[in-house]
């Protein structure tokens, strides 16, 4: 589950940009590439953090890739964010703990190797077992038998789980450690991949080139260079590839990136630099992209410190909200790539999958009137100041935060209620949080696995959870999640885990900042540019002139 937390925010790349030299990606298609498919498109990118294991990547230049090599259970529309069947041909469950999973026949690897079940067990087993260190592990702690395969602590029991049973080639059932009714959905995550048998007879060279069932190959990779994908001619999908393939540049500095594009050297950057936003429009004549995607920015509270968790604290953490001037920062530090957030999900999910706008009422918008009187009632700011903790390492947070500073005391009428508090480093940052060591506010934000509201509120915000930095608890919101999961009706989930929510901002565990938009700039040279919910772009149904 990828937060602020997680390295899924950090451009991975660390070494040395490749000097672009050649015009846009070119015509060359490559092998397996020829024929109606068109020419290659070039795109900016990232080494990946990880080796390309679709349990082991949880950043976004590797979850690139993967999406493009790999294709699982459920695939999330490109549109709507909707699961639908991919491999799967059916997902049948009487009890939201027990599933048969019948996947549809005809798919094979790359390598000509057929897809049957033993392909999802053996790699989901694979994906949880402590020994292989997978850093999206926790994905199957779902799965009964978790817990002895991959143990909180100690050595593990078992190297399968036990909850997975191959029936036969198309047939495998999933046995769950709890009720999760929306279960099947999650089932679209690279991590839930099949593998082919050459992952496990030849690891190291499957490390090098890895293969895949999805509409592209990996044709070659120089770490700090170049990867070059080509179209599967053979893919048996229904989302082939529209183009020849692509050619993914390592750039370590999107600046860079940005000015090989407007000089005609690259055809695609997904990432515009804030610095060019203002221009980006008449830069490139239009062929920009600003699109939201499933990511929130928030402000979580230490209530593991009194001074937060009392009674009265409540009307201070909600005072504060009020106290913040979303619609302001968002235009003029973010130029509008940000949106004023009004619940703690994200717009693309749709009213159907749990997205309310609206729902966090009053207390997100800008009241400074409101808001001081309810700090005043509240007790006043514990310590009389905050801090807004935050790491300094990447130079992205200082502008926003001393915005909010800002705001707060504009709003209080004290120009040092509110303070930027930097950390040196990630991990320093880091360290702090999970060793209970903030006092005071600090920066989160969480960008969706999969898109469902459980994935927005569960892993943030529920007892002990897994990405519960602010340690909040209330059993009243675990227990609507747990009845939440536990419905077999998907849209009385919804309803549930909104409710929830509610409590949420009710108790106001998290001040919901703004909703993250996707942002992609692109060459003349190629049409059909979209980005995908997740802010990535959906590279198949790219089209080269």
């Amino acid at each position: 589950m990828r937060g602020a937390t997680h390295a899924k925010w950090a451009a991975c790349a660390v070494v040395v940009a490749l000097a672009a030299t050649a015009c846009g990606g070119g015509g060359d298609s490559g092998s397996g590439g020829g024929g109606k498919g068109g020419g290659v498109l070039s795109s900016s990118w990232g080494d990946p953090q990880n080796p390309l294991e679709p349990a082991n990547t949880n950043e976004v230049q590797g979850g690139k890739v993967l999406d493009m090599v790999f294709r699982e259970l459920k695939k999330y529309d490109p549109k709507t964010g909707k699961a639908t069947n991919m491999l799967a041909q059916k997902i049948e469950t009487k009890d939201s703990v027990n599933f048969k999973v019948t996947i549809k026949s005809g798919w094979t690897f790359s390598n000509g190797e057929k897809v049957t079940a033993k392909s999802f067990v053996d790699a989901w087993n694979y994906g949880a077992d402590l020994k292989n260190n997978q850093k999206d592990a926790y994905f199957f702690g779902y799965i009964d038998g978790y817990d002895k395969v991959h143990p909180d602590k100690g050595s593990a029991t078992a190297q399968k789980l036990s909850g997975l049973k191959v029936i036969n080639d198309r047939t495998f059932t999933i046995k769950l450690n709890q009720k999760f009714s929306t279960f099947p959905d999650t089932l679209g995550y690279a991590a839930f991949a099949p593998l082919p048998t050459a992952f496990f007879t030849h690891h190291d060279a499957w490390l090098k080139k890895p293969i895949g069932n999805g509409p592209y190959t990996i044709q070659s990779y120089t770490r700090g260079s170049k990867m070059s994908l080509r179209k599967w001619d053979k893919y048996p999908g229904p989302d082939k590839a529209q183009n020849g393939g692509v050619d993914l540049k390592v750039y370590t500095d999107n600046n860079t990136a940005y000015t090989d594009l407007t000089a005609g050297n690259l055809d695609l950057v997904d990432d515009v630099p804030a610095a060019q936003l203002k221009n980006v429009k008449s830069d490139l004549n239009g062929r920009y992209l600003n699109t939201p995607a499933g990511i929130i920015q928030t402000l979580s509270f230490p209530f593991y410190r009194p001074e937060w968790s009392s009674a009265k604290a409540k009307k201070v953490r909600i005072g504060l909200s009020m106290a913040i001037n979303r619609a302001q920062i968002t235009k003029t530090i973010f130029q509008n790539t940000r949106t004023p957030a009004t619940d703690w999900t994200s717009p693309v999910l749709g009213a159907a999958g749990g997205y309310k706008a609206g729902l966090c009422g009053a207390s997100c918008k800008y009241n400074p009137t409101e808001a001081k009187k309810l700090i005043k009632e509240g007790g006043g700011l514990p310590h009389g100041q905050i801090s807004i903790a935050y790491n300094a390492d990447t130079g992205s947070h200082k502008e926003w935060v001393d915005a909010v500073c800002n705001s707060i005391n504009n709003a209080l009428g004290n120009d040092k209620a509110c303070v930027g508090k930097p950390v040196g480093t990630f991990a320093d940052f880091r360290n702090q949080i999970t060793q209970k060591k903030m006092t005071s506010l600090f920066r989160a934000g969480w960008q969706m696995d999969y898109p469902l509201i459980q994935n927005f509120l569960q892993p943030l915000y529920y007892t002990n959870a897994s990405s519960n930095d602010g340690h909040w608890s209330n059993k009243k919101f675990d227990s609507l999640v747990d009845k939440a999961n536990a419905e077999s009706d998907t849209a009385t989930a919804v309803k549930t885990f909104q409710d929830a929510e509610k409590v949420l901002r009710d108790e106001m565990g998290a001040i919901p900042l703004w909703y993250q938009n996707g942002s992609a700039g692109y060459s003349d040279r190629i049409t059909n540019v979209a980005l995908n919910p997740f802010s990535v772009p959906v590279y198949n149904e790219i089209k080269v002139k």
